[in-house]
C-alpha cells in the first residue's frame, strides 16, 4: 500500500485526502489550524454568508417596489454572527467526520519537510513526530497580502480575515484594492448600510477581467453609493485619517486591506529540500502537479501561475492523486476555469476576453446581449448587466463574461462551451427555457453566429 502525507487541511489538502481513499493509499493529513482552511473558516463560506445576509437586507428594503410593506425592520447582529459561526462549524465538523469515516489519519501540528520521504510535525504540546511516506503533497494555502507602507494592526487597519468577524459592520470603511475580495466587501457593506470608498491603483476595477463587464459592475455599485477612486493609492494613514495619492483625505472607522493573497510556504522545508519556487510560489509540472522533487506534489494557492480559487484546488487534488495512484497524468483544462465575483450583481468570467486575446495574439469576434429586455430579469427587478461571448475568427468559443443576476451560476453553461471548444454555430442551436435569465446567453450566441433574434 502506498503512503501519502498531506501538509494542509484546506480545500486542496482535504480534497486530496478524501479522493486518495478511492485508491490503495494510506493517507495522513497534517493541519496546524482548523480543517477547511481559509476558504471555509475565514474566506469563501463566511464571506458568502455575509453577502447573503446583505442581499436579504436589500430585498427587504426594496420589497415595497413589489407591493410588500415591511415595517420596523431590525437586524440582530449577535444572532446574525452566531448563524455564521454555526454554518462554518457545521461544515468543519462535517469534513472531520468524513475524513474519519474514510480512515484518514489527521495529525494536528505544524508540518515541515525533513527529507523527500519524511515530514516532521511539531505539535502544540511541544512534542515532535516524524511521518514517513512514499509521497508528500503540499497544500498549505495562502494569507492576505499586505502593503509595505501600511501596517495591519487588525483593529483599525484590517484584512479580510478579521473583517468577517465584525460584530456589526462599521459605518464608514475605506477598502484598499478593487479585486474580487475588495469588490465583494464593498457590495455587502453597502447593502448593510455602510459608507464605502474603494481605492484601486489600476484604471478599472477587477484588473485582468473584461473591462466592459467590470465597468458595468462599477457603474452599478456607484449608483448604489460606493465611491471608487481609480488610478489612486493610499500614501498615508494617520490615526483615523487616510491620505490618497490625489492629495485628498478622509476620516474612516476602518481600513480594509484587500490586495490579494500571498502563498504560505515559509518554514515548511522548501529551500532545505531543493524544491523550486518563485516569490514563494512552488513551481510544478501542470500535467501532474509534481514539483522538481518527483515524489513531492503541490496544490492550490501555493502553485505558481494558477488561479487562487477553491474549485481549482479541488481539481488539482484530483489530478495529483490520480497521478500518485495510477502513474497516469490527468491534466486540468486551466483555459476553462470559471471565475466568480459574488457582488450584487454578480460578475463571472471564463476563458479569455478581448484584452487577453490581444496579449496572446488571437483574433477574436464577440457578441453581447443586455439583461434589459430579459423577462425573468425584469420580474426580479435585476435587468441591468450584460453577457459577452468571444470566439476565434471562424473558430470555437474561447471565452465569456457575464455581469448580472446569478452570473455565478450562468457561467457554467459557457464554461462547457469553452472547455469543449464548441463552435458558435453549434452553441447557437441550444434552446433556453423561457422565461429564464439564461436567455441572455442564448441571445448572445445567436448574435455571435451572425443571426441575432431580439
Amino acid at each position: 500500500m502506498k503512503k501519502l502525507t498531506i501538509i494542509g487541511g484546506g480545500p486542496a489538502g482535504y480534497a486530496a485526502a478524501l479522493y486518495a481513499t478511492n485508491f490503495d493509499i494510506e493517507v495522513t493529513l497534517i493541519e496546524s489550524d482548523t480543517l477547511g482552511g481559509t476558504c471555509l473558516n475565514r474566506g469563501c463560506i463566511p464571506a458568502k454568508y455575509w453577502l447573503h445576509v446583505a442581499e436579504l437586507n436589500h430585498e427587504i428594503d426594496t420589497s415595497n417596489e413589489f407591493g410588500i410593506e415591511i415595517k420596523d425592520k431590525k437586524i440582530n447582529w449577535q444572532q446574525t454572527a452566531q448563524k455564521r459561526f454555526d454554518t462554518v462549524n457545521k461544515l468543519v465538523s462535517g469534513i472531520g467526520m468524513l475524513l474519519k469515516s474514510k480512515k484518514v489519519t489527521v495529525v494536528e501540528g505544524w508540518g515541515s519537510i525533513k527529507d523527500k520521504n519524511t515530514v516532521n510535525v511539531k505539535k502544540q504540546d511541544g512534542d515532535e513526530v516524524d511521518i514517513y511516506s512514499d509521497f508528500i503533497l503540499i497544500a498549505t494555502g495562502s494569507k492576505p497580502r499586505e502593503i509595505p507602507n501600511i501596517k495591519v494592526d487588525e483593529k483599525f487597519i484590517i484584512t479580510s480575515d478579521t473583517a468577517l468577524n465584525w460584530e456589526e459592520p462599521p459605518q464608514k470603511v475605506c477598502v484598499i484594492g478593487a479585486g474580487a475580495i475588495g469588490c465583494e466587501f464593498a457590495s455587502l457593506l453597502n447593502d448593510l448600510g455602510s459608507e464605502v470608498t474603494v481605492v484601486e491603483l489600476a484604471k478599472e476595477i477587477l484588473p485582468g477581467l473584461d473591462k466592459r463587464t467590470s465597468g458595468e459592475l462599477r457603474k452599478q455599485l456607484t449608483k448604489r453609493g460606493v465611491d471608487f477612486k481609480l488610478s489612486t493609492s493610499v500614501t498615508e494613514i494617520k490615526d483615523s485619517k487616510v491620505v490618497f495619492s490625489d492629495e485628498e483625505n478622509a476620516e474612516f472607522d476602518c481600513v480594509l486591506v484587500a490586495v490579494g493573497r500571498s502563498p504560505l510556504t515559509e518554514n515548511i522545508g522548501i529551500n532545505q529540500n531543493g524544491i523550486k519556487s518563485s516569490n514563494g510560489y512552488l513551481e510544478v509540472n501542470l500535467e501532474t502537479l509534481q514539483t522538481n522533487v518527483s515524489n513531492i506534489y503541490a496544490l492550490g494557492d501555493i502553485v505558481s501561475g494558477t488561479p487562487q480559487l477553491a474549485h481549482v484546488a479541488f481539481a488539482e487534488a484530483i489530478s495529483a492523486v490520480t497521478h500518485i495512484a495510477t502513474g497516469k497524468s490527468s491534466p486540468i483544462n486551466y483555459k476553462a476555469i470559471p471565475y466568480v465575483v459574488y457582488t450584487r450583481p454578480e460578475l463571472a468570467e471564463v476563458g479569455i476576453n478581448s484584452d487577453t486575446a490581444k496579449e496572446k495574439g488571437i483574433d477574436i469576434k464577440q457578441a453581447q446581449h443586455s439583461f434589459a429586455g430579459i423577462g425573468r430579469a425584469l420580474i426580479q427587478n435585476q435587468n441591468q448587466g450584460i453577457v459577452k461571448v468571444y470566439s476565434e475568427e471562424d473558430g470555437p468559443i474561447v471565452g465569456a463574461s457575464v455581469c448580472g443576476p446569478a452570473a455565478g451560476e450562468m457561467i457554467h453553461e459557457l464554461m462547457y462551451m469553452v472547455g469543449w471548444e464548441a463552435l458558435p454555430s453549434e452553441a447557437s442551436e441550444f434552446i433556453h427555457a423561457h422565461p429564464t435569465l439564461s436567455e441572455a446567453i442564448g441571445e448572445s450566441l445567436l448574435s455571435l453566429n451572425g443571426r441575432g433574434l431580439h
